[in-house]
């Protein structure tokens, strides 16, 4: 067992995030190793940010995602402020930009500690998301749990945030649904072939959403920075709201904006809960007092 590899637990709203320190290494963090650290209370996570050297010219680093269940993701928002604040509280540094499974991304941390995500460009094509079957108008797509006469849940939006999203729209109480039978249902439907994140969201006001989410790999998570861009995006295409609002999530508030050039802006906080060391081969761990991933 080596414990080499230095981490922080963090959130982000809520969002259950491992950071681990995989630099200067030319190993991953191994789905096995995922499954062990989530089923430790202390360690609990809803995605792993693995940083590893950059892979490309221009980018500071590249971030392997893995969600709780061992699964690859290709984009985390809340994950990604995560790594900001560690890396700004090692190098000084506010702005980065990472290469991950989505693409390239842009982020920067605000003097007021908040921080900042180009999540890039939103893809609508039923061949991008992937959806299964071609769909034309991918703002409500056939699809329903319930019976078909009377259904829970209908006709959601589609997205692709770098991942996969399915918005179902709701008047009123979004808590009422039970998502944590609903979700895995429609996580692994046939019409999504990488699985898909699924969101129930309502539209309170121009400038304000509320969304739940079952993560694609994770579960019911506190928060989805993804989801709440793909609930923003998907409103504001169909006219349910304005092209920039606060999306209420359970763990807290992001702002969310889709600016005129197309990139999503989403911005919230990030919280340090502890560090230590891993195995990323076995996901064995140890806690220390180390204030950065560098440290000691």
């Amino acid at each position: 067992m080596a414990l080499d590899v230095a981490f922080a637990k963090m959130n982000g709203l809520g969002n259950r995030i491992i950071v681990a320190d995989m630099r200067g290494r030319g190993d991953a963090v191994a789905p096995e190793a995922a499954r062990a650290l989530d089923s430790h209370a202390d360690t609990r996570f809803d995605q792993i940010m693995a940083i590893h050297d950059p892979r490309i010219d221009g980018t500071d680093n590249y971030i392997d995602i893995l969600n709780s269940d061992g699964s690859s993701a290709q984009a985390c928002g809340n994950g990604t402020r995560c790594v900001v604040q560690a890396l700004s509280a090692e190098t000084g540094r506010g702005t980065f930009t990472f290469q991950t499974r989505a693409g390239v991304l842009t982020a920067q941390e605000h003097a007021d500690g908040t921080i900042s995500v180009d999540m890039g460009q939103p893809r609508f094509g039923w061949h991008e998301i992937p959806l299964a079957e071609e769909f034309h108008d991918t703002t409500g797509i056939e699809l329903q749990i319930g019976p078909i006469d009377a259904p829970v849940l209908h006709t959601p939006s589609v997205a692709s945030i770098g991942n996969p999203h399915a918005v179902f729209w709701v008047d009123s109480d979004v808590w009422s649904y039970d998502l944590e039978r609903f979700g895995p249902l429609l996580e692994n439907h046939p019409i999504f072939p990488e699985r898909a994140n699924i969101s129930i969201a309502e539209v309170k006001a121009a400038d304000r959403i509320i969304v739940r989410t079952w993560e694609r790999g994770a579960g019911l998570t506190e928060a989805c920075g993804s989801a709440a861009c793909a609930a923003l995006v998907c409103a504001a295409r169909m006219g349910k709201a304005d092209r920039a609002a606060t999306v209420t999530l359970p763990g807290g508030d992001l702002h969310v904006e889709w600016r005129a050039d197309d990139h999503i802006i989403m911005t919230g906080p990030a919280e340090w809960e502890f560090s230590g060391r891993l195995d990323p081969a076995t996901g064995e761990w140890r806690r220390d007092e180390n204030p950065s991933l560098k440290a000691g």
